[in-house]
């Protein structure tokens, strides 16, 4: 199995992942922390597609080697989004993710409110996640997942 198809699979299974927790887990738990979850999983969910994306495209020699890091990555997508119909706001949202669990790891002070996670910085700026947020995250991450998956399945064919 070549390395986009992989990452793919990965990106299908975090998304299915996320979804369960927000539609099965939350609504039974009403625990906020299981939002932080939700989204750590659609941010793998982004970037495992967004992997696959860029190795399909380095398999067939269509973009030079890229650091194989977040913004290496990022960096990438950027000159191949237009090119498969990426929209701005899913590399907006995948950006948006990745400050909020930076923000998360780096924050002193967390703490649940009803339906919403607060983050807490030094600077006393905070950020709520809240579940419809997320909800609306999910839907537009599995858009871009199919959409990577069906990109990516185009010549499979040619590895099997």
């Amino acid at each position: 199995m070549e390395k986009f198809q992989e990452l793919r699979n990965i990106s299908k299974k975090k998304i299915v992942l996320a979804d369960h927790i927000l539609t099965q887990t939350f609504p039974l738990l009403k625990d906020p922390k299981l939002l932080l979850s939700a989204l750590e999983n659609i941010f793998l969910s982004y970037t495992n597609g967004v992997g696959s994306l860029l190795h399909y495209e380095r398999l067939f020699k269509r973009i030079p080697n890229f650091q194989d890091s977040f913004e290496g990555k990022f960096r990438m997508l950027r000159d191949v989004a237009e090119k498969y119909g990426i929209k701005q706001e899913d590399i907006n949202t995948i950006k948006e993710i990745k400050n909020i669990i930076v923000q998360h790891k780096k924050s002193p002070i967390e703490f649940s409110r009803e339906d919403r996670f607060v983050i807490c910085m030094d600077d006393y700026k905070m950020k709520t996640i809240e579940f419809k947020q997320l909800k609306n995250m999910m839907r537009d991450a599995k858009v871009f997942v199919e959409k990577i998956s069906n990109i990516t399945s185009k010549h499979e064919g040619i590895f099997k």
